[in-house]
């Protein structure tokens, strides 16, 4: 099962249906432990602040919201790794956020979690802001290819070290509206669907 396009195919690796099922399962978690934390919130604390990063992450932050029963904010994050040639960790930012987080609950929604090095550039600066607490909710964890610590306070599936698309990820702009989460095999053949 898979898609082609003539330079190689998609294999399936994690069905929509597990991911349906994984993402229910992580908003069930999520409200309970931030209904826990506001039983006694500090005045104008505010709503949770979901934060997605752009692009990967927006398909598996509109399921997550969807079912996720607890108010919350939503904003969006988009930052790059700079050129060859640069220490790993440095970023450039694309989009900022448009909301203030200080004395805020941030909860920072990424499809993949990979080397590790741009995301924890972003969660130190969400932290140097001055969020109440910031944790992450990552749907992908390549934990093969960690190059520095990153704590994923939920996560949907740990998946092995290779190039995956689908459900948010893309190769060159490409597969991310597939419903599901695919392995890129270059130069495989196309496998038929069974009948």
């Amino acid at each position: 099962m898979g898609m082609g396009n003539g330079n190689g195919r998609v294999r399936v690796l994690i069905p929509e249906e597990s991911i349906d099922r994984r993402v229910a399962e992580l908003a069930e978690q999520i409200a309970r432990d931030y209904r826990e934390c506001r039983e006694a919130p500090p005045d104008g604390r505010g709503p949770l602040t979901c934060v997605g990063v752009l692009k990967g992450s927006v398909f598996f932050l509109v399921d997550l919201l969807k079912r996720l029963e607890l108010p919350v904010a939503v904003d969006f994050f988009q930052a790059s790794s700079y050129g060859e040639g640069t220490s790993p960790g440095e970023v450039r930012i694309k989009k900022d956020l448009d909301l203030a987080i200080r004395g805020r609950d941030v909860l920072l929604v990424e499809d993949i979690v990979d080397t590790g090095h741009t995301l924890n550039t972003i969660l130190s600066l969400l932290r140097m802001r001055g969020a109440a607490s910031v944790r992450l909710c990552a749907l992908l964890d390549k934990a093969e290819a960690r190059q520095v610590e990153v704590q994923i306070d939920y996560c949907g599936f740990t998946i092995p070290n290779e190039f995956v698309v689908g459900y948010g990820l893309d190769m060159g702009e490409r597969f991310r509206n597939l419903r599901y989460v695919g392995v890129w095999e270059p130069g495989q053949p196309e496998v038929p669907s069974p009948s």
